[in-house]
């Protein structure tokens, strides 16, 4: 047998091939079975961040149960200022709107002079200009009731005449009238750029001569409950946020933006009368409702409404109550002339709340911010009530 130099070099450049054909197998194999279960790089696991079902389990069953994940992502990217003002719903002024920008206000809560030599089309182009300025979505609110407070339909430019009370409208054409008008109410805010009503006032007042009287129903408990479930179902149908107001019921009390009010009414009174319509509007799934500054004996005679931790676990717990929990104005004199300076949107945050309406923004952005840093407020608090109000915008569908 004879040696075939060529020969014996074609069969060994086979056989290096098939060498490395099954190299490269064997290592795709380990690659799509090994490696895929190793830990992914930094920048890769960023990108992909879930959040655990533990977490996600806390959640379940509350009002915005489906954007809690969204929002808990979200929040983890905020730094602790922007957490901050996250929870201001603050007054509104265009003219510092470009400062308070780097403030990062949850929203803004707007008055007429805000509509006053407007039209819809300059205010709705200077809302939107606002939210492109805004790092995150914001709020936008009215306090559009009807009748003695109507911020936007009482100027020409947007309705050929205010819009009515509720006790009017019902008077007039029943609850067939009042969605037919919330209808109406809900696309003009809407085409505005306006998210957020803060109605309907949801106190139980019978008595003419209350100070809530002409807000209110004017109907008993029962038939208050009936009209608050209705309105909260028309806002959700027409796709605005509405907001029960003024927890936990203003009965006949003085107006606490000029004093303190003190209610005596024994807290049966509550739990059978005026916490029905708060009742019905949680269940008919209203996303917000709005603390008054009066003082209850019968819960907490220490605090007003709006900073005690006892009326809001009232709200929160008793009530069953998962959504968004404001203050009134914290800058009212019913709050001003009963706390220390400084205090006040602390003690708000403690007691439970998750959004300050103030019109004193950034001096309150800095004393929250200040007590989370020296350790004073829990940013533990905070971060619970940022999830739920980015929980709530994103089921406002603000997030695109």
């Amino acid at each position: 047998m004879f040696y075939d130099e060529k020969d014996c070099m074609k069969k060994t450049l086979i056989t290096l091939l098939i060498i490395v054909l099954i190299s490269l197998l064997g290592f795709a194999i380990y690659k799509k079975v090994y490696l895929s279960d190793m830990p992914k790089s930094s920048a890769k696991k960023k990108k992909e961040e879930t959040v655990s079902k533990e977490i996600l389990e806390k959640y379940k069953g509350l009002l915005f149960e489906n954007y809690y994940e969204d929002a808990i992502k979200t929040v983890n990217k905020m730094s602790l200022e922007e957490k901050v003002g996250q929870v201001f719903l603050t007054r509104y002024d265009v003219n510092n709107v470009s400062v308070e920008k780097d403030y990062y206000p949850g929203g803004y809560i707007l008055f007429a002079k805000d509509f006053e030599n407007h039209t819809k089309e300059s205010i709705k182009e200077e809302i939107d200009n606002d939210q492109k300025l805004s790092k995150y979505p914001l709020i936008i609110a009215v306090d559009e009731e009807g009748g003695t407070v109507t911020r936007v339909s009482r100027f020409k430019e947007f309705r050929d005449e205010k819009f009515a009370s509720v006790q009017e409208i019902y008077n007039t054409g029943g609850f067939e009238l009042l969605k037919q008008t919330e209808s109406e109410k809900a696309k003009l805010l809407l085409s505005l750029g306006i998210n957020t009503n803060l109605a309907p006032v949801a106190d139980v007042a019978t008595d003419e001569n209350a100070f809530i009287y002409e807000r209110s129903f004017g109907q008993d408990a029962l038939q208050t409950a009936n009209f608050v479930k209705n309105m909260v179902e028309y806002s959700n149908e027409f796709g605005i946020n509405s907001c029960l107001k003024h927890f936990p019921g203003y009965g006949n009390n003085v107006d606490t933006h000029t004093g303190i009010a003190i209610d005596d009414s024994p807290y049966e009174n509550f739990t059978e009368n005026n916490y029905l319509p708060f009742i019905e509007g949680i269940k008919a799934q209203v996303p917000s409702i709005l603390v008054s500054h009066n003082i209850v004996n019968a819960i907490d005679s220490q605090y007003p409404a709006s900073l005690s931790s006892k009326v809001i676990s009232e709200l929160r717990n008793n009530l069953g109550f998962s959504g968004i929990i404001m203050t009134d104005d914290l800058a009212m004199e019913a709050v001003k002339s009963y706390v220390e300076d400084k205090t006040a949107p602390i003690l708000a945050l403690q007691a439970g709340n998750d959004m300050i309406i103030t019109s004193d923004f950034i001096t309150m952005y800095n004393e929250v911010l200040n007590a989370v840093k020296n350790g004073i407020l829990d940013e533990n608090i905070l971060n619970e009530a940022v999830i739920r109000i980015t929980a709530w915008k994103y089921k406002s569908h603000l997030y695109l």
